[in-house]
């Protein structure tokens, strides 16, 4: 069982990344008493009852975000299994009217993973963004940014983190090899030589890993991902919310208690990030409480060209979503050389959202 105070505080950070309504999000979580497994009053239970109401009105990318809150952070029970089974379900109902969204499995030496995918094209195979999220953000949470990718003239892909979603394989030390591997089942259908990974919190640790050997990657945009002292500063590692330990420890296949001795040896030395020649970018969060401040300096020291967006903010800048949005899609477009005038309009739509999130945080002060 979860403890519901910190299910509450870090929901509220994914609920905001996937567009859901503060006005709908408040009353729902005030009516979570327990994280009993599916009782009424539950975790599940609540989220997953608002979820039934907007399928019955055939809100059905709303319905997924319900079901996947009400399956965060992990599946833990058979209650947040069923969830997720149904997130996965009403997204390849919503999915069926665009008919430029795909599902695929990728094969690998494990056992195949589903991924859904878009703009795969032998006759005419485009430039590749690969989009993964954290250990907490399954992949139709973030299968809706591929219909944008047409405009930008990018095929893409949406993969999930090792064990997390329907991705079957173990969370470990190989598991940077999962981008190689999608990479390959794509290769005749996008130009996988220029691939770009926008690649979310732990993501972002295994796309720099996996650049270090695939040159096939030239270019990570990330947001708050671990690089070295969070696997190793023994400090820092007392303070990580339980949260964090706990669904590191589902994936892990470890105990709570073991994750930090099962991850000691992953970080990335200073001089393998130096060996990088490709494009970085990188929101960090100034107040960031599961990643340590001095893992984005060490990118920024290791990587002088990067570009790193500061935010005053929490782990993934809840606060600071549009801008966040905004830059890592211009990011990712500055990478591949999109047409200056899709460039500049972007550009001034972060503009234009860092001067709301000014301007907000004026008026509150």
């Amino acid at each position: 069982m979860n403890d519901l105070d910190e299910l509450k505080q870090y929901a509220i950070a994914q609920a905001r990344s996937q567009a859901v309504d503060d006005a709908a999000l408040r009353p729902l979580l005030d009516a979570i008493r327990t994280d009993e497994d599916g009782t009424a009053g539950s975790w599940v239970h609540e989220w997953t009852r608002a979820a039934q109401r907007l399928e019955e009105q055939g809100r059905l990318l709303e319905a997924v975000r319900f079901h996947t809150l009400a399956r965060f952070p992990f599946p833990d029970g058979a209650a947040r299994r069923r969830a997720q089974e149904r997130a996965a379900a009403v997204f390849t109902c919503w999915a069926e009217q665009f008919p430029q969204l795909s599902r695929l499995d990728v094969p690998t030496p494990h056992g195949p993973v589903r991924v859904w995918a878009t703009g795969l094209d032998p006759a005419r195979p485009r430039p590749l963004l690969l989009i993964s999220g954290g250990i907490i953000s399954t992949k139709e949470q973030w299968a809706p940014v591929l219909l944008e990718l047409a405009a930008f003239d990018l095929a893409g892909v949406v993969v999930e983190l090792p064990g997390v979603g329907e991705n079957p394989l173990r969370y470990d030390a190989d598991s940077h090899r999962l981008l190689s591997w999608v990479l390959d089942a794509v290769g005749d259908r996008a130009d996988t030589s220029r691939t770009y990974a926008l690649a979310l919190s732990f993501s972002g640790h295994l796309a720099l890993r996996a650049a270090l050997t695939d040159r096939r990657l030239r270019g990570v945009v990330g947001a708050g991902l671990p690089v070295r002292d969070f696997f190793t500063d023994r400090r820092w590692q007392a303070k990580v919310p339980r949260v964090t330990v706990d669904t590191l420890a589902h994936l892990l296949g470890t105990a709570p208690h073991e994750v930090f001795d099962t991850i000691r040896d992953w970080g990335l030395a200073e001089d393998e990030l130096r060996s990088l020649d490709i494009e970085v970018a990188h929101v960090t969060s100034l107040r960031d409480e599961i990643i340590p401040p001095s893992d984005s300096e060490l990118l920024r020291r290791a990587l002088p060209s990067a570009d790193i967006r500061v935010h005053d903010d929490v782990h993934g800048s809840p606060a600071h979503f549009p801008e966040t949005r905004l830059f890592t899609l211009l990011s990712v477009l500055r990478m591949r050389g999109g047409a200056p005038e899709t460039v500049a309009v972007l550009q001034e739509r972060l503009t234009a959202a860092e001067r709301a999130a000014a301007g907000a945080v004026g008026q509150l002060k």
